[in-house]
């Protein structure tokens, strides 16, 4: 039951990154990909019917770990109080953002907002980021599973590659969502910053993954392999697929990937200890008691079937809507 609620909680955070992702991704290439005031209008445009319910999957999340893994859930907001609010204000400001950068037909007030909203969705990249590093590599913890190091000791080499590498992962995954749902930000510039932007994540996918070796040594089989290796496919044809559809499609199949590998790194530890080695919580001692993360387990699990069959019912329906747009948007690029 521990691994299953361990499991479920990933499966609520790579939905999380695959589904808000595209957001971050679009809003972190706002500034680069569309040229004019028409084309960042149809940007927002591609997400603007998803990117509120998408960030639902953090809360839940969240949800996930506080009923399941109280112990967990105490000391990653000890440890990562200030970073999470400083994500709050972001999520804050990405809202704003979005919401009210057509009240008024106004260059100036486009241009502010339009910043805003590149600003916020880049850092909250960096720092979702920052945060996962953290959680792979470890972090300083006392006798009774408390956060003992500062902010500045959360600002480490390894986090800030793994922070700069969701960066860009996720640029590139806004990047193939907005030349999916719009032929007008499909286009050859947009060819062009795919093309420049894939190299990047590819050096820093093997950077990470040689750095991740360092810092946290394998512990468990092959699932620890097979899942950079769905990775690495899934990234080769983000690059060489000409189909756009297919591209988020494997860039989605990319992050999930992505995720799955830190999870296996990670466990059977929900907060590792750092340095490697020198404990935890585990998915046993950060549980809640046994009824408790049985109940836990089965109502979010139920909760969770519901929300993705919801979920996929009102963004097909919603997809079908925004297709007019601009005409159709999944042929070839």
């Amino acid at each position: 039951m521990n691994t299953a609620a361990f499991t479920l909680l990933a499966v609520f955070l790579g939905a999380y990154v695959v589904l808000d992702g595209y957001d971050l991704g679009v809003g972190a290439m706002h500034l680069l990909l569309p040229r004019s005031d028409d084309e960042r209008a149809t940007s927002l445009a591609t997400i603007g019917p998803f990117w509120n319910g998408n960030e639902v999957w953090i809360i839940a999340a969240g949800g996930v770990l506080f009923a399941l893994f109280p112990q967990a859930y105490a000391a990653a907001f000890s440890g990562f109080y200030l970073p999470l609010t400083i994500g709050l204000w972001l999520l804050m400001g990405r809202g704003m953002a979005l919401e009210l950068r057509g009240h008024f037909a106004n260059d100036l007030w486009h241009d502010f907002w339009d910043v805003t909203f590149a600003a916020c969705s880049t850092m909250l990249a960096l720092v979702f980021g920052v945060a996962l590093g953290n959680v792979v590599r470890g972090v300083p913890l006392d006798s009774n599973g408390y956060f003992t190091g500062t902010f500045a000791s959360l600002l480490n080499w390894y986090a800030i590659l793994v922070g700069l590498f969701a960066l860009g992962a996720l640029a590139l995954h806004g990047l193939t969502f907005a030349a999916w749902r719009s032929a007008v930000l499909a286009t050859d510039h947009a060819q062009r910053l795919l093309q420049y932007l894939w190299i990047a994540v590819l050096a820093l996918f093997a950077a990470t993954t040689w750095a991740t070796l360092r810092v946290h040594p394998p512990t468990i089989g092959p699932i620890l392999w097979m899942a950079p290796a769905a990775a690495l496919c899934a990234l080769f044809t983000v690059r060489f697929a000409r189909n756009r559809a297919l591209r988020f499609a494997a860039s989605s199949v990319f992050l999930a990937a992505l995720m799955i590998a830190a999870a296996a790194t990670i466990y059977p530890y929900v907060l590792p200890s750092y340095p490697v080695g020198s404990g935890g919580l585990t998915i046993y001692d950060a549980s809640a008691g046994v009824h408790g993360l049985f109940a836990g387990t089965v109502v979010f699990a139920i909760g969770f079937c519901i929300v993705a069959v919801y979920g996929t019912l009102s963004a097909r329906s919603m997809l079908r809507k925004s297709d007019s747009l601009d005409g159709p948007s999944t042929g070839a690029g």
